[in-house]
């Protein structure tokens, strides 16, 4: 049994054991869609740091599970300096508190969910966006 599909009950994966489901979350992602992404860094902490929920005005850190930092690729030029590279960041204990709070969910799920929601950020459509084209799939 894979960590992908594990119950919440198992024992959780170290941050390597996390890298590891993430870069086969995306890996298992359309073909299209991972070439559209372009060069994205994927970092994955245990929790974000707290400059970065200071500026999200969020107190609880266990309520990020994900973040997009860079310039998404809808308002970049050539014209600009090259930026520095696209970040995806999951962070591991929001993720693994949420699924086993949740119960409904595979860890490879719901690191898929983030995933993708946070590369959609990458490509320039809001939390809003990304919402209603969850609910209309």
């Amino acid at each position: 049994m894979t960590w992908i599909d594990r119950p919440a009950s198992a024992l959780a994966p170290s941050l390597d054991d996390f890298a590891a489901l993430a870069r086969k979350a995306f890996d298992d992602l359309p073909a299209d869609f991972r070439r559209q992404t372009g060069d994205v860094v994927f970092r994955i902490d245990d929790f974000a740091a707290d400059e970065v929920l200071d500026e999200l005005g969020i107190e609880d850190p266990f309520e990020l599970t994900g973040l997009y930092q860079g310039v998404d690729l809808g308002r970049r030029s050539i014209l600009d300096p090259s930026p520095q590279p696209s970040m995806v960041f999951l962070y591991r204990r929001p993720i693994l508190d949420e699924w086993c709070e949740r119960g409904d969910v595979t860890l490879g799920e719901l690191i898929t969910h983030v995933l993708v929601h946070e590369i959609g950020h990458h490509f320039g459509l809001s939390d809003d966006d990304i919402h209603r084209i969850e609910d209309d799939a």
